[in-house]
């Protein structure tokens, strides 16, 4: 190579030092520089907010979870169905790393229990079953204590603290005593104690237990707001009107299991159909409609004094006239529930 080879070469390194390349290659070689064809990423699945395997738990002869397969989608409220007994509270305390799991693995918003639950419960709003509240702060030392111990920021912790009692409708309670609040304002408390550090998963431990209609009316109104603003939720209920409404997916749990799990409506239509007809009478009389019904087909439950027989819009007319009249009603997850477990949710 010449001496003007080489200067013009050294004249191209200093030009691509300086960040001026494209200038100095001729037009055939600027193809060099194009950036490589990358072959786009194939859709990572998200990682659900919650997920259990396999998950048991005893306590002495006591299985309280035996083997539970639990999937909650982030942004989905859950509600987990079960009567008294089921398994339901001590899953919750599986979820927040008070009660350590036999066998099986968790993780909750993608962290591994129980090894990173302190990082998980910083993320997580609980509202626990029972009433713990403070009751000698007011409404809102309540909030800001939980607010600091959730590590909000000092300069953030009073709007914090505000943004949470107007979302539980207790603004102008703020200075009032936890002991003078009614029972559904300590509820509508403890929710906005488990929401003052803005978490991605709220776990609700029978959140309206106890509570007179109009008072669960206000909760579940709340609740359905934070579920339309995003917030993952799993709900442990065992009233059957509020899985329905609040849930967009539902588990129904018994004996430590899931036995089977969906949208209240699809698991309606599956295992009860659209309608239910119950005949009432003496023992020899519901023995005979659940004889005439079981043997065209239809499963029936026993409640109390009645039979009911499920599908009822199926009922063929000779079948409708041998049962007789029966009181007709939309079937619910109730008989879902106990269709399938023979227990009744109280």
């Amino acid at each position: 190579m010449g001496q003007a080879g080489a200067r013009r070469k050294g004249r191209r390194l200093q030009r691509w030092d300086s960040g001026g390349v494209l200038g100095m290659l001729p037009p055939g070689d600027r193809t060099l520089l194009a950036r490589p064809s990358v072959e786009p990423a194939a859709a990572v699945p998200p990682v659900p907010a919650i997920s259990l395997r396999g998950v048991r738990k005893r306590f002495g002869a006591i299985v309280a979870v035996d083997g539970l397969d639990l999937e909650v989608p982030t942004g989905t409220c859950l509600g987990l169905l079960g009567p008294n007994g089921a398994g339901k509270s001590t899953t919750m305390r599986l979820l927040t790393a008070q009660a350590i799991a036999d066998e099986g693995e968790i993780s909750v918003l993608g962290y591994r229990l129980p090894e990173q639950s302190k990082v998980a419960r910083a993320e997580c709003g609980v509202v626990p079953q029972l009433d713990n509240l403070d009751v000698e702060l007011s409404t809102r030392q309540n909030l800001a204590v939980f607010a600091r111990l959730y590590r909000v920021p000092r300069p953030e912790r009073r709007a914090a603290v505000d943004r949470a009692l107007a979302l539980a409708g207790l603004t102008e309670r703020a200075d009032t005593r936890a002991d003078k609040l009614s029972g559904g304002m300590r509820r509508r408390l403890l929710i906005a104690r488990g929401l003052v550090h803005r978490p991605r998963l709220l776990l609700l431990d029978e959140p309206t237990v106890g509570l007179d209609p109009q008072v669960r009316q206000e909760l579940w109104a709340l609740i359905d707001r934070l579920r339309s603003e995003g917030v993952t939720v799993l709900m442990s209920t065992h009233y059957i009107e509020e899985a329905e409404r609040l849930a967009d997916t539902v588990a129904l749990m018994t004996a430590g299991k899931v036995i089977v799990s969906g949208r209240p409506t699809a698991l309606i239509l599956e295992y009860a159909g659209r309608e239910v007809a119950e005949y009432y009478g003496p023992p020899d009389r519901l023995m005979e409609v659940e004889t005439i019904a079981l043997g065209h087909g239809h499963p029936t439950r026993r409640t109390g004094p009645s039979v009911a027989v499920l599908n009822a819009e199926r009922l063929s007319p000779d079948t409708a006239e041998r049962l007789g009249a029966g009181a007709r009603r939309p079937a619910n997850l109730e008989d879902v529930f106990v269709l399938l477990t023979g227990e009744v949710i109280e």
